[in-house]
Parts: C-alpha cells; sequence; structure tokens
C-alpha cells in the first residue's frame, strides 16, 4: 500500500463507516473497505453497496446506489464530476476537502434514497 493514499483511503473510510450501521460490513482492512446492503435482492444474492480501496496510485469510492438512481449525480459539481470514472466510482489520489464534504453530501443522499 502506498503511505500516502492511507490519509485519502482513511477520509474515504470514514464517509462510509458512517453508514455501516444499515449495512454488512464484508471487508474491513488496512486498503479495502467494502459494504454490502443489510437484506439479499431476489434471489438471495448479496447486493453491493459502497467500498474504498487502495489501488495504484489512487484510491477508489465506489457508490452503486448512483448507478442505480443516476439523477443523484445531477447537482454534483464538475469538479466531483471530473473525478468519476465509469458510472458509480470517483477516483482520489490526494485529500481534498472540499470534494471529500461534497462526496460525503452524495453519500448521504444516496445511502437515504
Amino acid at each position: 500500500m502506498a503511505a500516502d493514499l492511507a490519509p485519502v483511503f482513511e477520509r474515504l473510510k470514514a464517509i462510509l463507516v458512517k453508514h455501516a450501521p444499515r449495512a454488512t460490513v464484508l471487508h474491513d482492512t488496512a486498503d479495502h473497505y467494502y459494504l454490502n446492503e443489510s437484506a439479499a435482492d431476489q434471489k438471495g444474492k448479496a447486493v453491493f453497496l459502497a467500498a474504498a480501496k487502495i489501488g495504484a496510485g489512487k484510491v477508489a469510492f465506489h457508490l452503486m446506489p448512483v448507478y442505480a438512481k443516476p439523477e443523484l449525480l445531477a447537482d454534483i459539481s464538475p469538479a466531483l464530476k471530473k473525478r468519476m470514472q465509469g458510472k458509480s466510482c470517483f477516483n482520489f489520489s490526494s485529500v481534498d476537502d472540499v470534494l471529500l464534504k461534497e462526496l460525503e453530501a452524495l453519500t448521504k443522499k444516496a445511502m437515504n434514497r
């Protein structure tokens, strides 16, 4: 794990930890935090909810509710939108307090859908 990414991971993990009581924590390690929905889908399978994971040169923050409900992204700033890769992943390589605060608000909105 890149030591310089640890603070980024910890900040992103902290956003998700606030929502852990309504979810099932699948992974909680020094470089990977992963939440599933508490309830399974109609076929009894676990449903991925959100995760933060250290990768090569970045920390990925996955927020699946925005994949299912893209209208949640309607009000995000261009700067946060620029951090998106795909439909539900945001990448960070450094701590940006303004963007992390915005991501925290988006996560709260998405989790309370």
